[in-house]
């Protein structure tokens, strides 16, 4: 790459569309605001609707058959672009020489993908958040099986309709810790249609229990998410992206900043299933302060941080094993 031939906008388009390749967790938001974003810090001003109320008609009534209008509750919220992630790297010009192919491009590459990685963990992170308590299923002492994978995703399927959820563009996340299960078991593959190689998205495994299941290590340990994309706002922008030759050395460089923003509007749009990855065993003699040791205790089947600053005795705590 020359740097008289840099031309930002190409460049900053080329990482984007990397990026769309790179990226999972954007297929489980919506992007409705992102063309409004210009810099860090910016404020995307959402306005979300209150429900529709449904009422009988009386067609005997004639003109007096309906009321007037209902004037729809609107809630004014934000979406704040308040996530910023910069990229600078450079190419010596000797390896330039040596190597075959396009370094530069390999590198802006290589860049997409691990924006894409810190951004889906930061999105599935901040709808993993809004899961109200009553939409969670399973425990973190329960290892994810067969049975019990299923048993969750019917859950989980549950919770959404119970929350009138719409069915349309149901998704779930989930590492491969579950889809090895799911795919091990005929059942999730006889009752779900596996994806064909010719559509595959992003982290697309399967589809089952009315559900598109994705595979991807960015979601939160031990969790399988679901959700629709009108839950979540998203949007990025990249707003820098220069070239340029290094003082030391002789090399061409890049450096370029990406913003962005992730908010979940619409909590009773998502669940979550948890299970144990971690295996906890018993504390033999404690001793000191359990908290600041890190001790557990076992509660209706959750492990949870023991908030003991003694002992108690006959108390069981847990550590988890290395």
């Amino acid at each position: 790459m020359a740097l008289t031939s840099f031309i930002p906008e190409l460049w900053a388009a080329r990482l984007l569309a990397n990026l769309e390749e790179a990226h999972i967790a954007t297929a489980f938001v919506n992007r409705d605001y992102e063309g409004e974003i210009k810099q860090q810090g910016d404020t995307v001003h959402v306005n979300t609707l209150g429900p529709v109320t449904i009422k009988d008609y009386d067609a005997t009534a004639k003109a007096n058959g309906i009321d007037a209008p209902q004037t729809l509750d609107t809630t004014d919220q934000t979406l704040v672009i308040d996530q910023a992630k910069y990229y600078n790297f450079k190419v010596d010009d000797i390896d330039r020489v040596q190597a075959a192919g396009p370094l530069m491009d390999q590198a802006m590459h290589n860049a997409a993908f691990g924006l894409a990685h810190e951004i889906d963990t930061k999105i599935f992170a901040t709808i993993s958040e809004a899961v109200p308590a009553g939409h969670i299923v399973g425990n973190n002492s329960t290892a994810a099986t067969a049975d019990n994978v299923y048993s969750y995703l019917v859950n989980l399927r549950t919770l959404l309709n119970k929350a009138n959820c719409p069915k349309d563009g149901r998704k779930i996340a989930c590492s491969s810790d579950v889809t090895g299960v799911l795919l091990n078991d005929d059942r999730f593959v006889k009752a779900g249609v596996q994806a064909s190689e010719g559509r595959l998205e992003n982290g697309l495994v399967v589809r089952a229990a009315g559900f598109d299941i994705f595979e991807t290590e960015d979601v939160p340990e031990g969790e399988i998410l679901a959700t629709v994309p009108m839950a979540t706002s998203f949007a990025e922008q990249i707003t820098e992206t220069e070239a340029f030759r290094p003082e030391n050395g002789f090399a061409d460089a890049v450096k370029g900043l990406e913003v962005y923003g992730v908010k979940t509007f619409y909590a009773n749009a998502t669940a979550k299933a948890v299970y144990k990855t971690k295996n906890y065993v018993e504390v033999e003699e404690p001793s000191g302060n359990p908290k600041t040791k890190g001790y557990y205790e076992l509660t209706d089947g959750w492990y949870v941080l023991t908030k003991d600053t003694t002992v108690t005795d006959g108390k069981t705590y847990y550590e988890v094993e290395e």
